[in-house]
């Protein structure tokens, strides 16, 4: 990390400002530099924002705040922060600038944190990323209007959240709203995108959405509410974007339910191979681990029950680490 540990001064006094890209310094500005070539400067601290500008080479930049966003990796590092620089109308990623840290040092957080901006996931994206695995395209076109309704309703709504979405589901469905687990005769068992099992989460979320899932199960595999149940099972039946957030896929398998095994991997490299679709650069260190009871199939536990066993696994784990 040589780079990052040159000290902002001693950049400067080697003349690496970008001629015409800097303005007078704001009100309790910092001034940094970043370092490199190509660096982008985003409309939002995520990955799917629009790029305002690009640097093209390294630059003072005069910082007012910095707020958590996407995380973004390179061979210099990692940081989930992200500068905002009003006089290039946008936001860097402090993996970019010239510091040690991973966070600017003496730099306040900005005060308002608006919602990532929504960009629709199209069937394009869909075959980029999962070709091999969609069997009935027609379907997966007719099911993403609902899918990218739900998605934004779940505020999955970054790279890191679509791409351990999709992959799930992609291992879960295919991506086809109306599918029927092969095989699975039971009158509660596997319908649509999720793959909706047990008459308890049949019943919740019929409960939740109003709509009476125990009389009639097969509108779980319906246009109506194959998404809607995607969705009530990832932010209801369980809390599933901290864990996307967190990198930790195991988690995200175990949240889904079905015993570990080699299926964890796939779904891993699924979920990789969606993060650098959407974010344009190879994926960070994925968690792919499952321990204890967490290996298990999950899927008939309450949001109280998993969070308690999650709670329990994790205390272990520190105490393992602690060893």
């Amino acid at each position: 990390m040589i780079l990052r540990r040159l000290s902002t001064a001693l950049l400067a006094g080697l003349g690496v400002v970008a001629a015409g890209l800097v303005a007078a310094t704001p009100a309790q500005a910092a001034v940094f530099s970043t370092y490199g070539t190509g660096v982008n400067v985003r409309a939002d601290a995520y990955l799917n924002a629009t790029i305002v500008r690009t640097l093209p080479g390294p630059t003072q930049i005069d910082v007012d705040c910095q707020k958590r966003g996407d995380r973004v990796t390179t061979g210099e590092g990692t940081s989930e922060w992200w500068a905002h620089v009003p006089a290039l109308g946008g936001y860097v990623s402090v993996v970019f600038v010239a510091i040690p840290e991973d966070k600017l040092p003496g730099v306040a957080e900005c005060t308002t944190e608006p919602e990532p901006p929504w960009v629709d996931v199209t069937y394009a994206d869909i075959d980029a990323m999962f070709r091999s695995r969609i069997a009935k395209p027609e379907t997966v076109k007719a099911g993403l209007p609902s899918l990218n309704q739900a998605m934004r309703e779940a505020q999955i709504n970054t790279p890191y959240r679509k791409a351990a979405f999709l992959a799930t589901l992609v291992h879960e469905s295919r991506l086809e709203y109306d599918i029927r687990e092969i095989g699975d005769t039971r009158p509660y068992g596997g319908r649509g995108y999720i793959q909706l099992t047990t008459e308890g989460n049949y019943r919740a979320a019929g409960n939740y959405l109003g709509v009476n899932l125990i009389a009639e199960p097969e509108k779980a595999r319906s246009l109506e509410w194959s998404a809607p149940i995607a969705r009530w099972y990832w932010t209801v039946a369980r809390n599933i974007n901290p864990m996307a957030d967190a990198l930790k896929m195991g988690r995200v398998n175990a949240a889904i339910g079905y015993p570990a095994g080699a299926e964890d991997g796939r779904r891993c490299e699924s979920f990789r191979v969606a993060i650098a679709y959407f974010t344009g650069q190879p994926a960070p260190v994925v968690n792919c681990s499952r321990t204890g009871k967490m290996e298990a199939d999950t899927s008939g536990l309450t949001r109280a029950e998993f969070d308690a066993l999650a709670k329990q696994e994790d205390s272990l784990s520190t105490q393992g680490s602690r060893g």
